[in-house]
């Protein structure tokens, strides 16, 4: 079994729907770029509000991902 040095980084991912939805866009959109992503920590949720309604999330997390060999 290697020992595995992880590398972070924050994301704030956006969604009309859910902070699961702002969550699995980030993840999604970084996974183009960043390769052995492994986990994830919810740091901060935030809301835009229009006329008293929620009208959008954003959810700030940081990504924890293996550096290669």
């Amino acid at each position: 079994m290697t020992d595995n040095i992880y590398k972070k980084i924050e994301l704030t991912g956006t969604s009309k729907n859910s902070i699961e939805d702002a969550v699995n866009k980030a993840v999604n959109k970084a996974s183009k770029t960043v390769r052995n992503m492994r986990w994830f920590t919810l740091e901060e949720v935030r809301g835009v509000l229009n006329r008293d309604a929620v009208e959008e999330w954003q959810a700030t997390i940081k990504v924890g991902f293996t550096i290669d060999d």
